[in-house]
C-alpha cells in the first residue's frame, strides 16, 4: 500500500515543480500592473530605461519625505529613469488619489495588491524600493527612503551617462 501511495505522489510533486518553474520564468519577464490612471505599465515597455519602483504608503514619514526626490528623478529626463510608486495599506483609491494629487506626484501610482507584490519584489518595510536597469535586470533594493542623489549616483556609476 505504501508503494502505491509513493507513486501516486510522484505524480502531483512533479506538477508541483513544474508550476513553480513556470511562475519563476513569468517573474522572471517582469511586471504588468496598471495605475490609477487605467494606464498599463510593464518592464518590457521601459526596455532601455531605469526603472525605480517605489513601495509607499500615505501614512509612512519616510516614504513622505523621499516623495520629492523621487518626483524630481521621475522628471529629470537626463536620468533615462521611469519611478512608478506602489501604494499599500490603504483604505480606498480616492484616499491614494488625493494624497498624491495633494503631493504633486508626477509619477504613475498603482494601487498595491498581494498579485502586484508577488511581480516585483517582497516589501520587508516602508518604504522599499526596486531599481530596474535598462535591460530590465533587477539590479538594486532598498528597505528605507532613497534620495535623488543616492540613485543619481548609483545609475551615473552603473551607465557612465546619466550624470551628463
Amino acid at each position: 500500500m505504501q508503494t502505491l501511495q509513493r507513486y501516486r505522489f510522484y505524480p502531483m510533486w512533479m506538477a508541483g515543480l513544474l508550476l513553480a518553474l513556470l511562475a519563476s520564468w513569468v517573474q522572471a519577464d517582469g511586471f504588468k500592473m496598471t495605475d490609477t490612471a487605467g494606464k498599463t505599465h510593464t518592464l518590457a515597455g521601459y526596455k532601455g530605461k531605469w526603472v525605480l519602483v517605489n513601495y509607499w504608503a500615505t501614512w509612512c514619514p519616510p516614504c513622505l519625505e523621499e516623495i520629492p526626490d523621487l518626483i524630481a528623478l521621475h522628471e529629470n529626463k537626463k536620468n533615462n529613469l521611469v519611478v512608478i510608486g506602489v501604494a499599500l495599506d490603504f483604505r480606498s483609491a480616492s484616499q491614494v488619489t488625493d494624497f498624491a494629487d495633494s503631493m504633486l506626484v508626477s509619477y504613475p501610482i498603482v494601487l498595491g495588491s498581494p498579485q502586484v507584490v508577488d511581480q516585483i519584489g517582497p516589501v520587508q518595510g516602508l518604504p522599499t524600493t526596486y531599481l530596474y536597469n535598462p535591460e530590465g535586470k533587477m539590479v538594486a533594493q532598498q528597505v528605507g527612503a532613497v534620495t535623488r542623489k543616492t540613485v543619481e549616483t548609483y545609475i551615473s556609476s552603473k551607465s557612465g551617462r546619466a550624470g551628463k
